[in-house]
């Protein structure tokens, strides 16, 4: 099997493509390989597997020598941009309510890539301990090293003190683990939900890097900004007018607006779907409840 040939058109020198590769590694890449032809026809008529280029060495550039266009191979003329991101947007939707005595924290199992759906079981919900749940959406590999990170920090504590820790504590260990990596943030948006020491419901809203407030509910990932208006309005009853008629959800009730709030999501975030995995905390223990979605 012959190599083709290509024919430089300012002094119609042959030379192989074994020898121009060999020339362009000489020269550390300051030079481009012509372009060579596959077609059995060749160019112009021509039956060699040739194209004509015009090499300016003045300027480092090869041209065509018909019509003076460059060609341009990211070396000569504009080098591509190579670029690589430790993070990627896996999507899904996490969300967090707070009760009297309960907490129910709630993420749909849907795990993305663009466009691609890469799994539709994947769960965004961690237990840390039998009072405190960790929902989590991102980048899944960053939730899965911060879960590890907890795990291994939480059974330090239990070896340490001989009990589990507390709701309000677990809070702030891992408002201090996602501190701790500010300048090369996990990319997960956390919603920590659970009962304190009291027995009432305590939900917990994160930022990147660790900064974190006790709230009534609490909402993160693509979904966030179809569930924060409803839960506004249905939890918070903020800015209306019949707050006198306002009553204190039962677990059951609160179950049901999160089933209602994910099909909301779902149906205007891709995103969203398959499943919502719902976790029901109280000083007991806690209780899994899933609720199957579109899959579309």
């Amino acid at each position: 099997h012959q190599h083709p040939t290509i024919v430089i058109a300012d002094n119609h020198q042959s030379m192989s493509y074994l020898q121009i590769q060999r020339s362009l590694q000489n020269t550390n890449g300051a030079t481009a390989l012509p372009i060579h032809n596959t077609e059995s026809n060749g160019l112009n008529g021509s039956n060699k597997h040739t194209i004509s280029v015009n090499y300016d060495k003045s300027t480092d550039e090869q041209t065509l020598s018909d019509d003076n266009h460059i060609i341009d191979h990211g070396v000569t003329q504009n080098p591509y941009e190579r670029g690589f991101s430790p993070y990627e947007f896996n999507g899904g939707t996490v969300l967090a309510i707070s009760g009297k005595d309960y907490a129910v924290v709630a993420a749909d199992t849907r795990l993305s890539s663009g466009y691609e759906i890469l799994s539709r079981n994947v769960t965004k919900l961690h237990q840390l301990t039998n009072t405190t749940v960790l929902a989590s959406a991102g980048c899944k590999t960053d939730v899965d090293q911060l879960r590890s990170v907890l795990d291994i920090r939480m059974q330090m504590y239990e070896h340490d003190n001989r009990k589990n820790m507390s709701t309000p504590s677990v809070a702030q260990m891992l408002g201090n683990t996602l501190y701790y990596k500010r300048f090369f943030p996990y990319y997960a948006f956390n919603v920590l939900g659970g009962v304190d020491h009291e027995g009432k419901g305590a939900v917990y809203s994160y930022d990147a890097i660790g900064s974190f407030e006790r709230t009534p509910f609490s909402a993160a990932g693509s979904g966030q900004s179809f569930l924060i208006p409803l839960m506004d309005n249905v939890i918070s009853h903020k800015n209306r007018c019949d707050e006198e008629n306002r009553v204190d959800l039962q677990s059951d009730e609160v179950v049901e607006i999160v089933k209602d709030a994910f099909v909301t999501a779902g149906e205007r975030d891709i995103y969203t779907g398959d499943a919502v995995q719902i976790m029901v905390i109280t000083k007991d223990g806690v209780t899994e409840h899933v609720y199957r979605l579109k899959a579309d």
